[in-house]
Order: structure tokens, then C-alpha cells, then sequence
């Protein structure tokens, strides 16, 4: 079975925890992309908050209600995918320049559930962390942290300047606290194990259900 299979069986399994008359966080990403069609089927009559602007025009167009952020200040539920997924439950997050929507939105719910293929989970977090920066006091920031380099991308829906952080990983909870301690640094893409319940992970056609809080 692909990657793409598994990203598919993963998303249909998590949206039997979508139950009707649910807020439901819906992340951004190639893994989110399964998750909305699967989720539309269903037929529930649940609000969503999308975290960028193609996952709210994506499921829109799928029939999904979409709501701004304005009108929610709790989810009952939140599914995302993720970029590497730590034995401990750490991840990183980012490739598609979502995570600090998607950190908020995961932060304001009951339940977040991380959904990825057997590709995802890793023995340690390595490679580059995402980052968004204010675009105010760029050079400033950049020397503060050093070990960043930007994306040639476009800026974030927020206006942030999107990169990545190429240092030292070894310590997760080390890192995120230096990172969210720099003036200049929106967020970043590593999101703690206290952050995550539930990580479906598809293997072939199985699913691992990992719970973590």
C-alpha cells in the first residue's frame, strides 16, 4: 500500500471520532486533504474552523460549514497531520507553513488527533524545525536565533515570514522554550506530547491507535 493509501486510511478512521453537533478544528496539509472528503460523507451537522486558506476552500467546496475563529473559543475535537512523529509523542509540524494556526487550533481543543502514514513516526525529531517570524525586526530575530534559513514562499495568511530552524533537535522541550523565548519568533513547529491525545498511524490497511493523554 502507498503512502497516499495510508494517509486515506488513517484520515476515514479518525472521523468516526466526529460525532453530530461537534466544533471540529480541521488542519492543513496532504493528509488533511483525505480527511475532508471522508469527513463530508458523513453528513454531520458540525461546525469546522479551517487553519489556512485552502483547507476553508477545500471544505467548503466539499459542503463543510465553515465558521471563522471568532465565533469558536473551544473545539471539541481537532484532527492534523504531521511531519515526524517521536516515539514520546513530540512532533514537527510545518511543512505546508500552517502551524501557528495549527498550534492555536490544537491548543483550543478538547481532543487533538494526529493522523499520518507509516512514513511519519521517526526514532528521534530531526532535519529542520518551521518557524514563523514578524516580518518587523527580520535581521534582528535572525541573529537572535541564528541556525534559520527563510523559504522562498509567501508569507504566511497572518503576514509572517515563513523558514526553518537547522540546529540542534536533540532536546525537543529544550528548543521549543529557546524558540518561543526569541522577540521576533511567531511560533514554531514543535508541538509537545501534553499538547496530542490521540495519533492514528496507518500501517498497510491497519491502524496503530496511539493514546497519549
Amino acid at each position: 500500500m502507498s503512502s497516499e493509501d495510508e494517509k486515506r486510511t488513517a484520515a476515514v478512521a479518525s472521523v468516526g471520532l466526529v460525532e453530530n453537533g461537534m466544533t471540529v478544528g480541521l488542519g492543513t496539509g496532504s493528509t488533511v486533504a483525505y480527511l475532508l472528503p471522508a469527513l463530508a460523507a458523513r453528513g454531520l451537522d458540525i461546525r469546522c474552523v479551517a487553519t489556512s486558506p485552502r483547507t476553508a476552500t477545500a471544505a467548503g467546496e466539499l459542503g463543510l460549514r465553515i465558521v471563522d475563529f471568532s465565533e469558536v473559543d473551544r473545539f471539541d475535537i481537532a484532527i492534523d497531520g504531521a511531519d515526524q512523529i517521536a516515539p514520546d509523542g513530540w512532533l514537527i509540524k510545518g511543512g505546508g507553513a500552517a502551524h501557528t494556526r495549527e498550534k492555536v487550533v490544537a491548543n483550543a481543543a478538547d481532543r487533538f488527533v494526529v493522523i499520518a502514514d507509516a512514513s511519519k513516526p521517526v526514532d528521534a525529531l530531526h532535519g529542520s524545525v518551521p518557524v514563523e517570524l514578524l516580518a518587523y525586526g527580520l535581521s534582528a530575530t535572525l541573529r537572535e536565533l541564528a541556525h534559520v534559513v527563510l523559504r522562498d514562499v509567501p508569507r504566511s495568511p497572518d503576514g509572517g515570514v515563513i523558514g526553518d530552524y537547522h540546529g540542534d533537535l536533540s532536546d525537543p522541550a529544550a528548543l521549543a522554550a529557546r524558540l518561543s523565548a526569541a522577540p521576533g519568533l511567531v511560533d514554531h513547529g514543535l508541538f509537545p506530547p501534553s499538547m496530542v491525545n490521540d495519533v492514528l498511524i496507518a500501517r498497510g490497511s491497519d491502524v496503530e491507535h496511539r493514546v497519549l493523554t
